[in-house]
């Protein structure tokens, strides 16, 4: 993208829409809409669809590969780090919900990028089973089924789209440690 400001802007816009309708639902033509321009006037600032979609959700993956990666190298317990990977998703979803909704369901659009997008993804649960394992190898934590722990807890994790934008007034600390309490604690 040509200008920094307008491609943020541009970004921004389409990513709503993306959450509202899908990405294969919106057209380049609904994006200059919703920026006040004409459709040819937004390829000055863009080569394509393929282009927003990809700075829609490449950077967000990075900041959560690049935020997991700190975490497993740091010095912390492995209930610290578990606790840590639930705080990154709380923060990052709740500044770019509308970005985690293109991450969570849009991803398979990427074309180019989808090579990269995969990397960093599948590099993100590695380091979570990695952290997983290591609890369940220092009798921290205690699961018959790696699998179950990994899908249990990224699948609330990667929904929370879903549900931080309908809370007004979110108290990121609180919910880091309820969700916490309930996804490595349990409910007993």
């Amino acid at each position: 993208m040509k200008s920094k400001s307008r491609g943020a802007e541009i970004v921004a816009i389409s990513s709503k829409l993306f959450k509202q309708k899908g990405y294969t639902a919106v057209t380049v033509r609904d994006i200059a809409e919703a920026m006040g321009i004409k459709a040819a006037s937004l390829y000055n600032h863009i080569s394509g669809k393929q282009e927003i979609l990809a700075e829609t959700i490449l950077p967000v993956a990075e900041l959560f590969y690049e935020g997991i990666l700190q975490i497993e190298r740091s010095p912390m317990t492995i209930h610290e780090k578990l606790g840590e990977i639930i705080k990154q998703h709380i923060e990052l979803t709740a500044n770019y919900y509308y970005k985690m909704a293109a991450l969570n369901n849009d991803w398979m659009h990427l074309e180019g990028d989808l090579e990269k997008f995969l990397c960093l993804r599948n590099g993100y649960e590695e380091i979570f089973r990695k952290i997983i394992r290591a609890g369940k190898e220092e009798e921290i934590l205690n699961y018959q089924d790696e699998e179950v722990v990994v899908f249990s807890i990224l699948s609330t994790l990667r929904n929370l789209y879903l549900w931080i934008p309908k809370k007004a007034k979110l108290d990121q600390e609180r919910l880091t440690q309820n969700l916490s309490k309930v996804l490595l604690d349990g409910v007993f």
